[in-house]
């Protein structure tokens, strides 16, 4: 496999566009012409070649521009990256994971060898070499979790499970759909997710809770998240609303082709072996209105997602002040034709 890595950004000048083979792998979130709140949990297993789904993680044209915004966020802002001194052994867990699923998915670009406890790490397109003792904090520049995480795409949260709850006691979150690391270290699973609208009231964080309670090693899951941004805006985070807020006021029917992105956030979640932690992985993909027109089922089914949303999931969602103005756009390019069943673009 040979990925070619663009020379893009996410501020500023953002740029940042999607390649034909990018738009054709982006992981649609809609199955249907409508959307409502659900679990939809499924196994986190191989997908077809080439997709998103093919490795455990995934990497794209993407990762070099991802993880240099990354290194920019966390100069600007430390606490994007916190951890509670009790996940110290969760944090060699995920490092452990993600070093063996991207040297084992990625031989090209990623090498792990293991001695023992002595570990050799290579990453090439970031230029990064390390020789380090497992379960040494002393011998790695950060903290595990800090460490790897600033060489992986997505965000990522570890939960401590205790007392019959789940706990976000850990995390690496730089590109968060308007939400705080800072404000929810060390919240349960439903305090966590307390200002997520109707789905309380549907039983779904209660179900999810309870299935990820139970949750066994060596069967991870994974889910579809979404969102809508404007311009290609990697950090929406509260701490930074007044960088990002009033873009949301900018959208005209002119503009809105460009400035409109849908945000889709594969989520994954794994057992860890020796904390019996959780690792949620939140893992972005953005990806413009115009770009989405280019596949007919996808500009078709949006207009028809969009028209029929909720207005609480709108407001939750951010997307009120310029919905309108993309339900238009997306209109004049929906044809009336039916739609196939499923994600895929065909």
């Amino acid at each position: 496999m040979t990925i070619v890595f663009k020379d893009e950004s996410f501020r500023g000048d953002y740029r940042f566009a999607n390649s034909p083979e990018a738009i054709r792998r982006f992981p649609f979130p809609f199955n249907e012409d409508r959307y409502m709140y659900s679990v939809n949990i499924e196994p986190h297993g191989p997908g077809p070649k080439g997709s998103v789904y093919e490795f455990p993680i995934d990497i794209d044209e993407h990762y070099v521009a991802d993880m240099r915004d990354r290194a920019m966020t966390l100069r600007e802002d430390p606490l994007r990256c916190q951890s509670l001194p009790h996940m110290l052994t969760a944090e060699w867990d995920l490092l452990e994971l993600l070093m063996v699923s991207l040297s084992e998915s990625y031989p090209e670009l990623f090498s792990l060898t293991r001695d023992g406890d002595r570990w050799h790490w290579i990453n090439k397109p970031l230029g990064v070499e390390q020789r380090f003792i497992f379960g040494d904090v002393a011998t790695l520049p950060q903290r595990p979790m800090e460490y790897i995480t600033r060489q992986v795409q997505g965000d990522f949260c570890l939960l401590d499970q205790r007392n019959g709850d789940l706990f976000v006691d850990s995390g690496m979150v730089t590109s968060q759909a308007d939400w705080s690391l800072d404000f929810d270290i060390g919240m349960s699973f439903k305090e966590w997710h307390a200002p997520v609208p109707l789905a309380h009231e549907m039983g779904i964080f209660e179900r999810a809770q309870k299935f990820l309670l139970a949750l066994p090693m060596g069967r991870p899951v994974r889910r579809l998240n979404w969102t809508m941004t404007i311009n290609p805006r990697l950090d929406t985070a509260p701490e930074t609303y007044p960088l990002w807020g009033a873009d949301r006021t900018t959208v005209t029917p002119e503009n809105v082709g460009d400035k409109v992105h849908l945000r889709v956030e594969l989520q994954a979640l794994w057992r860890l072996p020796r904390s019996n932690a959780i690792v949620f992985s939140i893992r972005g993909y953005l990806i413009k209105l115009s770009e989405i027109a280019t596949v007919p089922k996808w500009r078709r089914r949006l207009h028809r997602v969009l028209k029929t949303l909720p207005p609480e999931i709108a407001a939750y969602k951010g997307l009120t002040r310029y919905i309108d103005t993309t339900i238009g756009w997306l209109a004049e390019r929906d044809d009336g034709a039916p739609t196939s069943p499923g994600f895929g673009p065909e």
